[in-house]
């Protein structure tokens, strides 16, 4: 069992920069790939981007390619979101996932979310 615990959302301004951070434990942890995704109000859900507990294979969604930046610190088992250059569209749910499925968007694992909203 893998339990996820984000944290850091919080309203911020168009071109400011937020830290989200997902706590991860269980014991099958480094089995997964660790995701972000989010998800706007009445829209579906969209990946954000993804890693491993190496930080060795990151991909990201081009909505979001140089802007934000996904690290691990493996010490503390936290899987970080680094968001820069926010704009209001960036607004949303940003979730963790573990063992996330891109093409159906199904994880083994999710956190409860993180609500990010940025103005204009």
């Amino acid at each position: 069992q893998v339990q996820l615990v984000e944290s850091g959302g919080r309203l911020v301004q168009a071109g400011g920069s937020l830290r989200l951070s997902c706590a991860a434990s269980g014991g099958t942890l480094r089995l997964y790939a660790m995701a972000w995704v989010r998800q706007a109000p009445g829209k579906e859900r969209e990946f954000v981007g993804i890693t491993t507990w190496r930080s060795s294979n990151t991909a990201y969604a081009d909505s979001v390619k140089g802007r934000f930046t996904i690290t691990t610190d493996n010490a503390e088992n936290t899987v970080y979101l680094q968001m820069n250059s926010l704009k209001p569209e960036d607004t949303a749910v940003y979730y963790c996932a573990a063992g996330l499925n891109r093409a159906t968007m199904r994880a083994t694992y999710w956190g409860q979310g993180t609500q990010v909203t940025v103005s204009s």
